[in-house]
């Protein structure tokens, strides 16, 4: 594990040397109730013109954040290279996010309700038992997901761009506009593309964990994981036992420090794996999934293979002035889980939020302390997540043992209602002080046997 993981955040902290109209930081004291347009007293008014935005990046974060800023009026750009893009991604989403974002039932690929958990030595656990009848994981591909956003920040005034970030003049002055340098593809330049400039008040990167705004304001680096999958179309009657089943496999064989996943599509499964520690050996470690679910997926043909980057913690500097970063570009993907999408298009609408709150729906000029408004928020709501996932992994993921511990921890009905009731809502579940209780007793007893069985394990390899 990353040594560095737990360095606190740092974007609440002033860090940029670019002087604003404004020197005070709002702290807040409790969650806002309502969303409402409230801009800085000294925030100039702009002069026939709205203010203007740039979105680098097309993903969960890029799109949410477009629609969010197009809705109230500001002018909106957002520039994604591959309009196509089918990121590496187990396409897991959470069921209050169909709600929150209001997405159609039709992207959605497959209803989970049933989860299998493998362990080093395959005992199987299934889990699923507490759902409700309407509960479920949505699984979907990013390619769909990605379209369906970027189209409706379109409808709803956004200028989508099909174009390469390349990068960006910083503005000398607090007023005066970012510039930025990016190689558009709109079919009459061919192949290259044409050199393209563009003037903006401010930017948010959603470009992924290699981002080029990242770079740009010297946001830092984090450690990363590679998740390798590959989209496999088995026949159709192996497909019917995976119609709403995700399966997720752990142990030293697919991953020293992640899991490996079978999860379901529309017409054929995602294997796939990843790793921080180990990157160069991803192919064995995919190997050794396929392996394991090889009777599952007997007679599939590979279709497509993907590989990329995933970031393992948030970057030291989130926010520059008047450049802020959001989903993978500010490194807002969970430990243990690896879930990064919702977090992705909260993170972009919720940035996008505190733009239109501080321009008064894009009347006025925005500084820093608008922006880091939402890095407030952000860090309030969701640090203590990332924390806690983070703990499991280390806990848990250290060693096959620890593994077997850990899937045997999972059988536990009291363990499967508050994982779910946490993940499906992203609220944090009451316990039950007794239940608790007993799942402390019960943990301990499974690390303890863990741990036995890992010195006779380190015995027999003497």
């Amino acid at each position: 594990m990353s040594s560095i993981a737990f360095k606190p955040f740092h974007g609440l902290r002033r860090s940029s040397p670019v002087p604003s109209p404004t020197s005070t930081t709002t702290t807040l004291s409790k969650p806002a109730v309502k969303f409402h347009v409230s801009a800085a007293k000294t925030s100039p008014k702009l002069s026939n013109r709205n203010l203007r935005v740039a979105i680098i990046g097309g993903g969960p974060a890029g799109g949410s954040a477009a629609e969010t800023l197009a809705k109230a009026g500001i002018e909106t750009f957002l520039i994604e290279r591959k309009l196509d893009n089918c990121k590496p991604c187990g396409g897991a989403i959470p069921l209050c996010m169909v709600g929150e974002f209001d997405l159609p039932l039709d992207i959605i690929d497959r209803r989970v309700t049933k989860m299998k958990m493998i362990s080093p030595s395959n005992i199987a656990v299934d889990i699923g038992q507490t759902l409700k009848p309407h509960e479920y994981i949505g699984m979907v591909r990013r390619e769909v997901l990605d379209a369906y956003l970027r189209d409706r920040a379109k409808e709803n005034g956004a200028n989508v761009i099909n174009g390469l970030f390349l990068k960006m003049d910083m503005p000398k002055h607090w007023d005066e506009p970012y510039v930025l340098h990016y190689t558009e593809y709109d079919g009459k330049k061919g192949a290259m593309g044409a050199k393209a400039t563009l003037e903006v008040d401010a930017v948010i990167g959603a470009d992924g964990a290699n981002s080029r705004v990242a770079k740009a304001i010297n946001a830092g680096d984090y450690d990363y994981a590679i998740a390798f999958q590959e989209r496999i179309k088995i026949p159709d009657d192996k497909m019917v036992y995976y119609e709403n089943l995700a399966e997720m496999y752990v142990g030293d064989d697919v991953s020293p420090d992640f899991y490996g996943w079978v999860f379901p599509k529309c017409d054929h499964v995602a294997v796939g794996t990843g790793t921080v520690t180990h990157k160069n050996d991803i192919k064995k470690f995919q190997l050794a999934t396929r392996n394991r679910a090889k009777d599952k997926i007997l007679g599939g043909k590979i279709i497509r293979v993907e590989a990329h980057p995933i970031p393992e913690h948030p970057r030291p500097r989130r926010l520059s002035g008047r450049v802020a970063l959001v989903g993978d570009a500010a490194g807002y993907v969970t430990k243990c889980s690896g879930e990064g999408i919702y977090f992705a298009a909260k993170s972009g609408r919720m940035c996008a939020e505190a733009i239109v709150e501080g321009s008064q729906n894009g009347k006025k000029m925005v500084d820093e302390g608008d922006l880091r408004k939402y890095l407030e928020k952000w860090d309030k709501k969701y640090w203590p997540t990332y924390k806690v996932l983070d703990v499991l992994q280390k806990v848990f993921y250290r060693s096959n043992p620890a593994r077997e511990a850990f899937v045997e921890m999972c059988a536990d009905e009291y363990v499967q209602k508050m994982t779910f009731d946490s993940y499906l809502y992203k609220t944090v579940a009451p316990g039950n002080p007794l239940e608790d209780l007993k799942l402390a007793v019960n943990t301990i007893g499974s690390l303890v046997r863990a741990n036995a069985l890992r010195k006779e394990m380190e015995k027999l390899n003497v």
